[in-house]
């Protein structure tokens, strides 16, 4: 027999004058001068549950109940007196007069109240089963799986085809470090937990299944922050036979269907696209979030022959760049303020941040206001004014260094004030969702520790047509049949068109300069799969926590996620990672160097 007729949070006005079973946790009780009510909880809501002395052994159990005992509720519905309804609850307008309680099993005083919204994320994580109570991680977790389950509806309809891939596989790099799992049949030989199934995913469209797709775990041993966590999940899709237009158009299809549904939320119905070096001339980011309504104003070629160095250095120096960042009304910034920016874009690797106040722009320099206008001649000033469009009232703010620097500092300064009170306050900033495709990203970058190219994707990217050439000639200028997909400044998805001729991934490695024994050992079993009539091929991969992340307005994806690591990858609910012990380590062949294993 069922312990419970319906979930706690479902019972309504439909049921009056029904006997009802509920099961749930005893989220408060509450002594009314001899009548005692228990906010009952369960996944799908609280129901009000009064219990009267007339039952007296059912009263004195209820006398005994204290937050989170497991309880059995049996009584009979009926409707809350006047004026006590809560309209916030979908049971509001009800309550369960108790005519049973059983208590399925006690609980020991909760190390904290689940109402307290003031929680540490160390407290949270490390009693993370009574965290997962609370009602919004309830909720987030219940939006994951909506999520979840419209992905598998849409992409069935597509014809795609859920394949498992391997999680023990071969290191190969992919750029990030991967997590290493030891052999303890092969000695001295590791596995490597998969950073993507892109290779295995490759191989299932030269094997022919033409539309794959897994909802699956992926593992990068790198650095991590808000966004990142060792393991995280991917929604991973690959299709032959289709070009970049076509396979960015079904996965456009995709989210805008998922946010309908789960959130009835209308994203535009074409998503802007916008080339990689627009994006950063415009942005300094290749993830513009186009909430912000601020842009940069390049200015490189107008400051080369300047007196102040600070702007004429990186301006004739290969790889600099100058730009400025205008706010309209930022005139009204106190000086604490913009010290406080300074000290912001350090962070990034700026040296600095130059300002200009607009007070009067018909006055020309006499109308500005900033410690470095004197050491910029008339041509600079009118090019700084014409370029920004400022007016009176407006502030510039400028970086000036390495392009790499100047990115990163004035992007998210552009970022930090159009979040900022300030620059809600001003209208740069619209509270809206706001989609992007961000194509045509370089095929390479140079990697100026080692002195040589890398991918800027992976290395199994297809170049744009007629882009082949120039692999040996001048990779800086190849560009890559490339894609993301951006929301409100987060990369929530991206892809490729991928290599599938062996001679075009061959010119890729060389490139990269992986030489051919390299090559053979690393992605010899792939090199091998293109060679039996490999099919044009490409997909994308979208990062499900992220998605979530953002659909629930949480902070961290470690919010959307059961079972999360620290920003130090430490699993606090099961002290993971540990030691272990030595007879396992000896089977493993392992020994360890300056550290005690367990005994």
């Amino acid at each position: 027999m069922s312990l419970r007729s319906q979930y706690c949070g479902q019972v309504t006005e439909a049921q009056l004058g029904q006997n009802v079973s509920l099961c749930g946790w005893v989220q408060r009780r509450r002594d009314h001068g001899g009548v005692i009510f228990i906010d009952l909880r369960d996944r799908e809501g609280i129901v009000q549950v009064v219990c009267d002395p007339d039952r007296a052994a059912m009263f004195a159990t209820a006398e005994g109940l204290r937050n989170e005992f497991c309880v059995r509720v049996e009584g009979l519905v009926r409707p809350r007196p006047a004026g006590t309804e809560n309209e916030n609850m979908v049971s509001g307008r009800i309550e369960v007069l108790c005519h049973d309680i059983t208590v399925l099993n006690p609980s020991v005083t909760p190390p904290f109240q689940l109402d307290d919204d003031n929680l540490s994320e160390t407290t949270r994580l490390t009693h993370r089963v009574l965290d997962l109570r609370r009602p919004q991680m309830q909720h987030n977790l219940k939006l994951r799986y909506r999520v979840a389950m419209t992905v598998r509806r849409f992409l069935d309809a597509q014809g795609f085809i859920d394949i498992e891939t391997p999680m023990l596989t071969k290191s190969t790099p992919e750029g990030a470090r991967d997590y290493l799992v030891p052999s303890r049949v092969h000695d001295g030989q590791f596995f490597a937990l998969p950073q993507s199934p892109q290779l295995f995913k490759q191989m299932l469209m030269v094997a022919g299944f033409d539309r794959y797709y897994q909802i699956t775990k992926c593992f990068r041993d790198e650095d991590l922050r808000a966004d990142r966590q060792p393991e995280f999940t991917q929604i991973d899709c690959e299709t032959s036979f289709l070009g970049e237009q076509e396979i960015r158009d079904i996965f456009e299809q995709m989210i805008r269907g998922v946010f309908a549904e789960v959130l009835d939320v209308r994203l535009a119905d074409r998503f802007p696209v916008m080339c990689y070096s627009e994006a950063m001339a415009r942005f300094g980011s290749d993830k513009p979030d186009l909430r912000v309504k601020l842009e940069f104003t390049e200015l490189t070629d107008a400051m080369r022959d300047v007196e102040f160095k600070v702007f004429s250095g990186p301006a004739t120096t290969p790889g600099g760049r100058v730009v400025a960042l205008r706010v309209p009304g930022g005139g009204e910034m106190t000086r604490s303020e913009i010290d406080a920016y300074t000290d912001f874009v350090k962070i990034y690797g700026a040296k600095g941040l130059a300002w200009i106040k607009v007070n009067e722009r018909a006055k020309g320099r006499d109308g500005l206001q900033s410690p470095i206008v004197k050491n910029l001649h008339d041509a600079a000033i009118a090019a700084i004014l014409e370029r920004s469009g400022a007016q009176d009232g407006d502030l510039l703010f400028f970086g000036a260094d390495k392009a790499k620097v100047v990115n990163d500092a004035i992007g998210a300064l552009r970022v930090k004030i159009g979040h900022s009170a300030f620059g809600k306050a001003h209208g740069l900033f619209e509270d809206a969702w706001k989609p992007l495709w961000v194509i045509d990203f370089p095929m390479f970058e140079f990697d100026e520790d080692d002195q040589r190219w890398v991918a800027v994707h992976h290395p199994f990217t297809a170049p744009k047509d007629g882009h082949e050439e120039l692999m040996d000639t001048a990779p800086e200028k190849c560009l890559a049949k490339a894609y993301d997909m951006v929301l409100n400044g987060w990369e929530i998805g991206g892809g490729s068109v991928r290599i599938h001729r062996a001679d075009v991934q061959s010119k890729v490695f060389a490139a990269l300069r992986i030489g051919p024994e390299e090559a053979r050992a690393k992605f010899g079993f792939l090199l091998d799969a293109l060679q039996y009539g490999a099919p044009p091929h490409g997909g994308i991969a979208f990062g499900l926590d992220r998605i979530v992340t953002m659909m629930a307005g949480a902070q961290s994806i470690r919010d959307v996620i059961a079972f999360p690591k620290t920003q130090r990858a430490q699993c606090l609910l099961t002290n993971a990672p540990s030691p272990v012990d030595e007879k396992q380590l000896r089977e493993l062949h392992i020994r360890l160097r300056n550290v005690q294993p367990a005994v």
